[in-house]
């Protein structure tokens, strides 16, 4: 911190206090104004270098002062305790002068220096303490003496705590009470620290938070004692022998009144925040490299975590969460990041309420097209916390280049994108909701304004569980972006009751996907209406004969029971061997082992789900 010593009335004893502190011993002549003395780390309590600078009116002008307080982290304001005037002068003069010069929303920190405390046998603080009451931006006040060097060294440590450890962002002294964005932060932190969400710590969870701030357990003695504290002071702090939230708001008050707000800041700066009690962009925002040609996909430590966090919220164990639910889970973010367009994108229960395998494909939808919230996500879960890493980068994975995987014929990624194209009323969203198991009749009860354009679930690929993302894309074939023709597998759907809707795929196909080693496959929608002849030179099938295409593969959604998936399963099977999709085109074998493969996997994966539900 760089500190300033701002001048009072002449001979109020400031240069005798920093010539004291440096030589540690009252000085024979003074001069006018000390020199900048840097005072290094390693002889501070707070291991922090510090820049002492003296301020004189004779010497430096009024301009000389302001730009000092501007750089200043700290200001000391030196009075004389036996000087009626310059007492005054701090609230006359001093205060008002740099309030005047600095941001009300970043004001610096003061302390208020009595010096000459060995001449008088009385205190000023009867006179100082209404002060202190008056201006908020007054950390504290420390009596000292230059001459028998008494409260030197401490006065120089308050300076330090004042910048490192402010009370201000913390504490109202008023209403002796935490101010609201220390109890957000630290509500924040209490729920992030209740690993089994029951609204308590209890030893574990608090020896898990001693240990993640502190970097060593408590006795259990001590933790005893800190319960007993709480007891002593408060009925509700302790429940079942454990600490409940206002408990831990209390601790935290205590701390604060008792001077000890470096225990506070350290808790608060572990979770991530800065000294505005906001997260920090370094924590939200780990800095992660991701070359062209390559995807972001959650690793397997962070989908045990996400597993656990829905474990801690289905308080109910019907595997989905309720809205209340969801709200609890989101509850540590400063905003609700899913919309009711999620229900729309992932699996649902009957009752519309997102299911464990729906939350995790919401993730992984999140971390593949934007990673960066992703991270940020979980930042305010306190992934890096509770999984004790780095940071949230730890989470991801950057897929190798898809380049790289088409020449070496096989890949290691888990999500595969496919972009879905078709003309206006075509089937496209019908497809979508069809992939997540909703037929027609389920479709009709969508809202227009919930619609999603992404939908997102599993698949089985050969024994293999994977994700297969489907996109809209936008019907307008002129102005597709890159986003939109950048994915594994294309699909073109048509409505085989419009005569008018094949054109749009041949067209889309010829101008952007002709050339590309993207396979592409042709969708025969609305498979359930009488199929008319299509107003385009070729018949969807001869199209895609001429074009090396497989035959368009007939859909409908309108079923009374679940869509089937063998479909999707062909698609991701594409997606992940585009080789083979071309190489066994005149094989009808190749969907034969795509679609058996999911049929097995299917069984298996909901005989391991079941499992799962009991075990849970």
């Amino acid at each position: 911190p760089k500190g300033g010593a701002a001048k009072q009335l002449p001979k109020v004893g400031k240069t005798s206090l920093i010539m004291s502190l440096v030589s540690e011993e009252f000085p024979d002549e003074v001069p006018l104004r000390a020199e900048e003395i840097t005072i290094p780390a390693d002889v501070t309590p707070e291991r922090v270098p510090t820049h002492i600078v003296d301020y004189s009116e004779a010497e430096q002008s009024e301009e000389q002062l302001y730009q000092e307080i501007s750089k200043a982290n700290v200001i000391c304001i030196v009075y004389s305790v036996n000087s009626k005037k310059s007492i005054e002068k701090v609230t006359s003069h001093w205060i008002p002068l740099i309030n005047d010069r600095t941001d009300k929303d970043s004001r610096v920190p003061l302390i208020l220096v009595g010096n000459k405390s060995d001449l008088v046998e009385h205190s000023s603080m009867e006179t100082i303490l209404p002060i202190m009451n008056q201006f908020q931006d007054i950390e504290t006040c420390v009596e000292c003496s230059a001459k028998n060097l008494k409260n030197i060294s401490e006065l120089f440590y308050y300076a330090q705590k004042a910048v490192l450890h402010p009370t201000g962002p913390l504490y109202c002294p008023e209403e002796k009470e935490l101010k609201l964005s220390c109890i957000k932060a630290l509500t924040r932190i209490f729920k992030i620290t209740d690993l089994d969400n029951d609204g308590i710590l209890n030893d574990n969870e608090l020896n898990f938070f001693q240990r993640t701030c502190f970097n060593t357990p408590l006795a259990p003695q001590a933790l005893e004692d800190v319960k007993n504290v709480v007891r002593r002071n408060m009925a509700d702090g302790v429940k079942d022998n454990g600490l409940t939230l206002k408990g831990f708001l209390f601790l935290h008050t205590l701390f604060i009144q008792r001077g000890r707000h470096e225990t506070t800041w350290t808790v608060l700066r572990r979770f991530g925040y800065d000294d505005d009690l906001e997260l920090t962009q370094e924590y939200l925002f780990p800095i992660i490299k991701i070359p062209p040609d390559c995807t972001t996909e959650l690793n397997h430590n962070a989908y045990l975590f996400l597993q656990s966090v829905f474990d801690k919220h289905d308080k109910d164990r019907d595997c989905a969460l309720s809205p209340e639910e969801v709200k609890d889970l989101f509850k540590v973010f400063p905003y609700m990041p899913w919309g009711p367009d999620v229900n729309n994108t992932v699996c649902t229960n009957d009752k519309g309420w997102i299911t464990y395998q729906g939350y995790l494909s919401q993730w992984t939808l999140t971390t593949y097209l934007d990673v960066q919230r992703s991270l940020e996500y979980l930042g305010y879960l306190g992934y890096s916390i509770v999984y004790e890493q780095e940071s949230q980068a730890a989470a991801i994975t950057v897929t190798r280049s898809k380049r790289i995987d088409l020449q070496k014929k096989q890949t290691q990624r888990s999500v595969f994108r496919c972009n879905v194209f078709g003309a206006a009323g075509s089937g496209k969203s019908g497809f979508l909701q069809a992939f997540l198991g909703r037929n027609l009749q389920r479709q009709k009860q969508i809202r227009e304004t919930h619609k999603s354009y992404y939908a997102i679930s599993t698949t089985y690929v050969y024994g293999q569980e994977k994700y297969l993302l489907l996109h809209e894309a936008i019907p307008d074939v002129d102005f597709l972006s890159e986003e939109e023709l950048a994915c594994d597998v294309v699909c073109l759907v048509y409505d085989v009751n419009d005569p008018r809707s094949f054109e749009y795929c041949a067209k889309v196909y010829k101008q952007y996907f002709i050339d590309s080693k993207t396979p592409c496959v042709v969708i025969a929608a609305k498979s359930d209406l009488h199929e008319v002849r299509q107003h385009y030179s070729l018949s969807p099938h001869d199209f895609c004969r001429k074009h090396k295409l497989h035959p368009p593969q007939s859909f409908t959604c309108n079923t009374t029971t679940v869509p089937t998936k063998d479909l999707y399963t062909r698609l991701t099977t594409m997606a992940m061997y585009p080789h083979m999709a071309q190489a066994d085109l005149k094989n009808s074998t190749f969907w034969l082992r795509a679609s058996l493969g999911a049929t097995v996997c299917a069984v298996l994966g909901f005989a391991m789900y079941r499992a799962l539900l009991k075990q849970r």
